[in-house]
């Protein structure tokens, strides 16, 4: 493959909602572009991008691919974002590194959740949208009434650019409005197809007319004055409003046969944006263009943890020109790394390449301490704005299958980590469970999937153990009187001490010794038997916490107390006292803010009642979304985010964060106690 300067460079996102046909329209693309000898299928496992063996066995795509190739002499690098909601993190690196994004839509299902959140995503971030309206050879696919929904949502950018002829049923042809000519096609041959008359096709173009004109003052005026634009004042046009964001321009076509495909690889190589039309963000927040003439520079956006290949760094340059062997300096780390051999990417393959120009995207392998998101320069002081992926929803406990296998499972899941940043992984020191934080259930059986075919490491999932806490809600006094005679000297500690509620997270320890009854040398060690007794409290075992203990009294032998003597008598009032002084069990209560679609706010309420929840509070946000805060039992939160999946179709969004303990309800207490046994 030649050098392509930014502007003959097109870096361009393919999302939506999953089962869409994102990936085999990037195969036709390919097709067309002689990439690739034929369009593969989905469900055969056969398509160039989704090449992960965990997408070829599920049938669907769970992670960002990329495929260079050359197409009407520019540089096309299609990005190719899974499409569902368990695997998000990837459509974040596409969006990252695309400079625009074409938006699958079925024909047959419209527009869905995937979609609009996809929109809504490349206009947050500032990129030009598409859309590509595919699958019409499906039965009850209708292209009209997909336009209307996708105007009624998005208003006058909305742009039909080729429209398909449907007569008894069956689309019979595709009209380029650009040339507004008719094609006929067969796969991906096109043959000039008689011009049909009809009323839609007339208003379809004047939308176009309209939207192009609107986008262009020069053009305005030529609108109104009636004279009919030329081919290249349209194509000028279109791309000076897309690029504005004025203009959202529809395709469409059949991505299984590749019919109208062609025409739109064609079109899209004129009017989406160059990598010489695009910026990115600074960490500071300051916008800067790619340009050849600045500091070598590149921004890691995706990482692949391979334990036979090693690692494979997907990087976009920022500025300069890149070449092989070039050391560089990561920004976050401050360390030196030396890049070795460029490589093109090529869906599941790859080619070397000699340099790489700035807007321009590849790889890298066996890069050092880098990480996605990470910066690296020729001076270390370039630094692009961090990805913002979404948080984890879901945790399950993991256990290794076979004994000893712990270590191994630890350090494969935190490879995996490097690989996808919406993983977290924790050692919950109080419950002694290794936690696995994902997107939700399917991100979490790839997970333990890919360690097992990976990494060789085979787990089992539980749902992971409540931190629960237990306090007191009365005052008592109690004795703890530690003796023991056993010839030489003997064991002797003698304290009297107040336990009582306090508001605190650990054992508050005081004293009130008047007269030397206890020696201050032995305070300590009383404190310390006190604090090691609230480790393991005396209902179900769970850390005390809210107690206040007063040493006020005692005794002690001048020949037989010690620190130990002490420890052990604090140990005995301890046990000795909780159980008066009515102890009762806490459970952790977090702060819930769903952000949820107006029609559906009823229904998630309702679940989040039916979780002894209690809505705090409710406030309208942008895009007709609700936020609801409540305070929710988190043991009551293990499922929520599969129920929110499933009553809002992936719509809602959550955050949960611990805010307090709380005690738990009286005919919950004994469930607890028992299962703790």
């Amino acid at each position: 493959m030649k050098d392509y300067l930014a502007n003959e460079i097109r870096n361009i996102a393919l999302l939506g909602h999953g089962n869409s046909g994102k990936t085999t329209l990037a195969d036709a693309i390919l097709y067309y572009g002689k990439a690739i000898e034929r369009i593969g299928k989905a469900n055969d496992g056969t398509t160039a991008l989704d090449f992960d063996p965990e997408e070829k066995k599920r049938k669907v795509s769970v992670s960002t691919a990329v495929y260079s190739l050359e197409l009407n002499n520019s540089k096309l690098n299609l990005i190719d974002a899974p499409g569902l909601f368990d695997f998000a993190g990837g459509v974040c690196e596409a969006v990252n590194a695309a400079d625009s994004g074409i938006i699958v839509i079925s024909g047959k299902s419209g527009i869905t959740v995937g979609a609009k959140q996809s929109y809504q995503k490349l206009k947050s971030n500032g990129k030009a949208a598409a859309f590509f309206i595919g699958k019409l050879d499906s039965t009850h696919a209708h292209f009209y009434r997909v336009l209307s929904t996708l105007v009624a949502n998005y208003g006058a950018v909305i742009c039909p650019v080729v429209i398909p002829f449907v007569e008894n049923d069956a689309v019979t042809c595709y009209i380029n409005l650009i040339e507004n000519k008719a094609y006929a096609f067969d796969g991906l041959t096109a043959k000039e197809f008689r011009m049909p008359v009809s009323a839609e096709i007339e208003n379809m173009r004047n939308m176009l007319l309209e939207a192009i004109a609107s986008a262009d003052e020069d053009l305005m005026e030529k609108y109104f004055a009636g004279e009919e634009f030329t081919k290249e004042e349209i194509v000028k046009g279109l791309k000076s409003g897309v690029k504005s964001g004025d203009i959202c321009p529809v395709f469409c076509g059949i991505q299984q046969t590749g019919d109208a495909v062609s025409m739109f690889a064609d079109i899209i190589t004129e009017i989406m944006p160059t990598a010489a039309d695009a910026t990115y963000k600074t960490a500071d927040g300051e916008t800067v263009a790619y340009s050849e003439s600045g500091e070598t520079a590149i921004n890691i956006f995706k990482t692949i943890a391979d334990p036979f290949v090693g690692k494979l760094s997907y990087f976009k340059v920022l500025s300069g020109t890149l070449q092989g062997d070039t050391k560089l300096i990561n920004s976050r780390t401050g360390e030196e790394e030396k890049l070795g051999k460029l490589l093109c990417l090529k869906g599941g393959k790859s080619e070397d390449i000699k340099k790489l120009s700035a807007g321009d995207i590849g790889a890298v392998a066996k890069l050092g301490d880098v990480l996605t998101g990470d910066t690296l320069s020729l001076k270390g002081k370039i630094s692009a704005e961090t990805i913002d992926f979404p948080a984890p929803t879901l945790s399950m406990a993991v256990y290794p299958k076979a004994k000893g296998d712990e270590e191994k499972i630890a350090t494969s899941l935190n490879r995996l980590t490097e690989e996808d940043p919406t993983i977290i992984v924790k050692h919950n020191k109080e419950t002694k469970e290794l936690i696995l934080s994902a997107l939700g259930e399917q991100h979490i059986d790839v997970i333990v999937s890919r360690l097992k075919s990976k990494f060789g490491a085979e787990v089992e999932l539980k749902s992971p153990k409540i931190a629960y806490r237990e306090t007191i809600r009365k005052s008592v006094k109690v004795q703890g009187r530690h003796k023991k005679q056993s010839g030489g000297h003997g064991q002797f500690g003698d304290v009297w001490i107040r336990f009582e509620p306090c508001d605190s997270d650990e054992l508050v320890f005081e004293d009130e010794i008047f007269g030397g009854a206890v020696p201050k040398n032995f305070f300590p060690a009383v404190e310390k038997g006190l604090r090691e007794c609230t480790e393991k409290g005396v209902l179900a075992g769970y850390p005390t916490i809210g107690v206040k203990a007063v040493l006020y009294d005692g005794s002690y032998h001048p020949v037989d107390s010690s620190e130990m003597s002490f420890k052990l008598a604090a140990a005995i009032a301890y046990k000795e006292g909780i159980p008066q002084a009515s102890p009762v069990l806490l459970e952790p209560i977090g702060t819930l803010k769903v952000l949820v679609p107006d029609d559906m706010l009823g229904d998630v309420i309702g679940d989040i009642n039916k979780r002894r929840g209690r809505i705090i509070g409710m406030e309208p946000t942008a895009n007709k979304l609700q936020e609801v805060t409540a305070e929710v039992p988190m043991a009551e939160m293990t499922d929520f985010s599969t129920a929110m999946r499933s009553i809002t179709q992936g719509t809602a969004t959550f955050t949960l964060e611990l805010a307090r303990y709380e005690e738990v309800p009286a005919n919950l207490t004994a469930k607890i106690i028992e299962a703790s046994k």
